[in-house]
């Protein structure tokens, strides 16, 4: 099928926040399995006090900076650049997000619908470090896996989320099992994916295709994030997916 790109839309959030999101939006709610999707800049002191959450798992990943994370489970902690934070807001959690006490902090939270059937399940926290997830080098590049093969991060829904950094005219091919469908987002440079352009604070939208190609414009970095859709109604209104 035709890749279809969407370009980010500002909106703000939070305590003072402004983020690059691709959904949800007027007219564009989700994406399913996928039901947010989040790219933040936070200077010191301005984040996500706490609030409720419940039905869906979310993944904070750090680029720059760190982020504190503390929920009515009794965790507190906080992850740098590299890293990533995991929770399952199942039948309900009340956490905060706040960004380090110094310098800019910034990453993409992404929202992954949980299937009915585990809508109330037991609410967890994950942290997985930089190191711990595992990065490939191949011609022109590397493929650092957030979930997926090897990686310590776990999901209740079938997800591969990975982290590309090409050089100019690198290629990537990523095969995908049946069915999945999701984004390639570019935070910087240019990339044709399936030979369709997408630029810098662009998202290709896939689905139906058992192969990506990825081919580098330009020096670019990107992230590709592919689930199997739940096929389920999402119902999503401020912190809760019913």
């Amino acid at each position: 099928m035709p890749v279809n790109i969407r370009d980010i839309t500002i909106v703000p959030e939070g305590d003072g926040v402004d983020v690059k999101r691709l959904f949800p939006l007027r007219g564009f709610m989700n994406f399913d399995p996928f039901v947010l999707w989040d790219h933040f800049t936070l200077d010191s002191g301005r984040g996500f006090p706490e609030h409720p959450h419940r039905g869906f798992e979310a993944i904070t990943y750090m680029f720059d900076g760190g982020m504190n994370h503390k929920d009515n489970l009794g965790n507190a902690s906080f992850v740098t650049a590299g890293g990533a934070q995991r929770f399952t807001a199942g039948g309900g959690l009340v956490h905060s997000e706040m960004p380090a006490e110094t310098g800019v902090s910034r990453g993409i939270q992404l929202w992954i619908n949980l299937p009915r059937r585990l809508k109330q399940v037991a609410a967890e926290y994950q942290q997985v470090n930089a190191n711990a997830f595992p990065v490939k080098n191949i011609e022109g590049g590397t493929v650092k896996t957030i979930v997926g093969e090897n990686s310590p991060l776990v999901l209740k829904s079938h997800v591969i989320y990975q982290h590309v950094t090409l050089y100019k005219d690198g290629i990537y091919k990523l095969r995908l099992p049946p069915g999945m469908r999701g984004v390639v987002y570019v935070m910087q440079g240019s990339i044709a994916v399936n030979s369709t352009n997408t630029h810098t604070d662009q998202a290709a939208f896939v689905e139906a295709e058992d192969l990506l190609e990825f081919k580098a414009n330009k020096n670019s970095e990107f992230m590709v994030c592919m689930g199997t859709p739940h096929g389920e109604p999402i119902h999503q209104h401020g912190p809760f997916v019913d």
